[in-house]
């Protein structure tokens, strides 16, 4: 192979490279860091994608010694008195097909055993991620900014 050509498939290769890495900042797929209303971090989401569905799964806990050991003792269904530590918390989303936004979803409140209505969108180049939790209406909720971790 000439010089010159390998120097064109390194440029291609190395610009499919790119647009790859591009395409994964605009999807919630990853781990994402909870930080509270203080800054503080409270914990670690997995994110991940199967057939269309977007979950999310408690990684691990920050700022608590028992935050592994915790268990959902609010919870009303079938994740009542499981550990935190790998629960799912995020189920059923799914993309907006005319928007950017991911909707449809439930999320789960571990320390109230509460679950919400959820939506959410990146944002910031795929630095940041809004997530919504609300109760009927996504009118009735609040937006927490999630970070994505390197």
């Amino acid at each position: 192979m000439s010089w010159r050509r390998l120097c064109v498939a390194a440029m291609l290769s190395g610009n499919a490279l790119v647009a790859a890495a591009s395409a994964d900042l605009s999807s919630p797929v990853g781990v994402w860091r909870i930080v509270d209303e203080t800054g503080d971090p409270k914990a670690l989401i997995t994110i991940t994608e199967k057939d269309g569905e977007i979950v999310g799964a408690l990684t691990k806990s920050l700022g608590r010694p028992d935050g592994l050991e915790r268990r959902c003792n609010e919870c009303t269904d079938a994740r009542r008195g499981k550990k935190l530590q790998g629960m799912q918390i995020i189920r059923g989303l799914h993309k907006d097909p005319d928007g950017d936004e991911y909707v449809g979803g439930k999320i789960l409140d571990p320390d109230s055993g509460s679950e919400y209505g959820c939506k959410m969108r990146v944002v910031e180049g795929g630095k940041k991620l809004e997530v919504r939790g609300y109760f009927g209406i996504s009118l009735l909720g609040r937006t927490q900014t999630w970070i994505r971790e390197q």
